[in-house]
């Protein structure tokens, strides 16, 4: 039968190949964000069913576990129709697995390698003088494993691997201990998944009247049910009696005809892997899962963080500082232009000129650095972001945010500066009725001036006793000094007429350089705290999706 063949409630090899593709993108989703050791059974299933799939799938791989004194080795001699693996009172006896091989053991001899069985404790089983009697059981590799309860560590250990590999296992109980404890809670209800590869046989059944073997059946059944192996098939048998092998031997019959144990094996592999993965993923979270108002808070701590306040106040002033320089009376111009623009002081107009050089390279700003009180607020929004994040998440998630939203926090200062360095603030721009009022005010410093060497000439031709200039009057004021004093009561009346306009000038500039300021401080928000939060409940979101593949949902 080929990989991809189905029989009838068997496993289709191409669903399992989807699925453990799913698994596999999951676990390179969720890799860089959940602890190592949530996902050890996951990659160790990855790992392996790579390993067998590769395998011989002609071959099924059968183990023999079972206690100490369970006979398990004894039915596994019975089974073989040999004494292959040693039988005695000395506990432990076995401490090492044994295997047997229907059918040639070269074919087998790669599957064995890799589930570890040593060379010298491999043996085969059919031959030439069986005939066809073995032949309903060629491909069928038995191991019989050590006592999972052996006072040796080293043989504990040994049946915990050989367990995770085999194909099917075979649980092997006694009369008087199958009910034991360890043997249902720490391995038929581990393996709760597995009731289709899963057979538990009532060993020493001889011992029982038939009465009594229905009993204990029943009592077994249920255990198992408790365990979770509702469905797996439970077999009365004896080592000592080779007509009570019939049931056991028809079911590895069934199970070699049908080649899907190891597909079987691996889909409740998946089952059991999808179960204990689905407590790190819960319901869906969107990309945009961090709202606005938890952006618009940040946008308000990053602000303040990276002083747009001052530099938003240092604006208005500049407007202030041009506007004047600009407008008002030309002599005070030059007691204007000994002051530093606000915004220069802050290294934050300089243009360049128009044969400069493209750069990237952003000069610092002096504007002051955050205090403790502001770093400390950015630390706190930083982690309230990844706490609206982590909201609806599985608690396995919420480091990995918090990591995400902090990951460029050193970053973060010199973001933020070079966000308040470009950003337009309006310092190279200078309105049109600027110049014209300029014009006007030296148009009326001019006229002052007119009247003032008007006035100085007339005292000078008196004093030398030259005839006088005609001087109009304007009333009974002489001209030249209407002049005089209309050009500079008037430059001072325009300046006071401007004032106010200039006011609402500056705080126009202000909202408009605090508007350009906020929406770079978002950009860096956006760029150093959320995109990182957004790129796991991107991942998140997808292995959410791949998860369902794993469980067939």
């Amino acid at each position: 039968m080929s990989l991809v063949e189905k029989v009838d409630d068997g496993v289709d090899a191409e669903d399992l190949t989807r699925r453990l593709e799913a698994l596999s993108r999951f676990l390179r989703l969720v890799d860089p964000y959940l602890p190592d050791g949530e996902l050890v059974t996951a990659h160790t299933l990855v790992e392996r069913a790579g390993s067998r799939l590769s395998l011989s799938l002609d071959h099924t791989v059968v183990a023999l576990a079972g206690s100490t004194g369970s006979g398990k080795s004894s039915l596994f001699n019975a089974l073989a129709r040999f004494k292959l693996s040693p039988v005695g009172v000395r506990r432990p006896t076995t401490g090492t697995a044994h295997a047997v091989v229907w059918g040639p053991l070269e074919p087998a001899n790669r599957l064995l390698d890799w589930v570890g069985v040593l060379p010298r404790q491999r043996f085969v089983r059919e031959s030439a003088l069986d005939g066809d009697d073995e032949a309903s059981l060629r491909g069928l590799v038995l191991l019989d494993l050590p006592d999972f309860d052996s006072v040796e560590r080293a043989h504990q250990l040994e049946v915990d691997r050989l367990l995770g590999l085999v194909d099917q296992i075979v649980w092997v109980v006694d009369p008087q201990k199958y009910g034991d404890r360890i043997l249902h809670r720490a391995y038929l209800s581990q393996f709760a998944t597995h009731a289709g590869v899963t057979i538990v046989v009532l060993n020493q059944a001889d011992r029982l009247t038939p009465g009594d073997t229905e009993l204990v059946l029943a009592d077994l059944t249920r255990l198992l049910e408790e365990d979770g192996l509702t469905g797996a098939p439970v077999l009365a048998s004896s080592a000592k009696q080779p007509g009570m092998l019939g049931d056991l031997r028809g079911a590895l019959e069934g199970t070699v005809a049908e080649r899907q144990a190891a597909l079987r094996r691996l889909s409740a592999d998946l089952d059991a892997v999808g179960q204990e993965l689905g407590s790190m993923i819960g319901p869906p979270a969107a990309e945009d899962e961090v709202d606005r108002a938890t952006v618009r808070q940040l946008t308000e701590t990053l602000a303040a963080s990276a002083g747009v306040p001052a530099v938003a106040d240092a604006a208005a002033a500049s407007y202030r500082h041009r506007a004047s320089a600009t407008t008002s009376w030309p002599p005070t111009r030059i007691l204007r232009k000994l002051r530093t623009d606000p915004l220069r002081r802050l290294h934050l107009a300089e243009t360049a000129p128009p044969d400069a050089v493209s750069t990237d390279v952003v000069p610092h700003t002096s504007v002051p650095e955050a205090d403790a009180a502001q770093k400390s607020a950015v630390g706190l929004c930083v982690r309230a972001v990844a706490a609206r994040a982590a909201a609806p998440l599985p608690e396995a998630w919420g480091p990995a945010l918090t990591a995400a939203a902090r990951s460029k926090s050193d970053d973060l200062p010199d973001a933020l500066d070079r966000a308040i360095a470009k950003a337009e603030l309006g310092a190279g721009h200078t309105p049109v009725w600027w110049r014209a009022v300029g014009f006007l005010q030296w148009l009326f410093l001019a006229t002052a001036g007119i009247g003032f060497l008007w006035l100085v000439a007339g005292y000078a031709l008196r004093a030398l006793g030259l005839p006088e200039l005609d001087n109009p009057k304007i009333g009974m004021v002489p001209l030249p000094t209407v002049l005089m004093l209309g050009g500079l009561l008037a430059g001072l009346l325009l300046w006071l007429l401007l004032k106010p306009i200039v006011d609402a000038g500056a705080r126009r500039a202000r909202r408009r350089a605090e508007q350009g300021l906020r929406a770079s401080i978002t950009e860096v928000g956006r760029g150093y705290v959320v995109a990182p939060v957004r790129e796991v409940l991107n991942a998140y979101a997808q292995a959410r999706e791949a998860l369902a593949v794993v469980r067939s949902e």
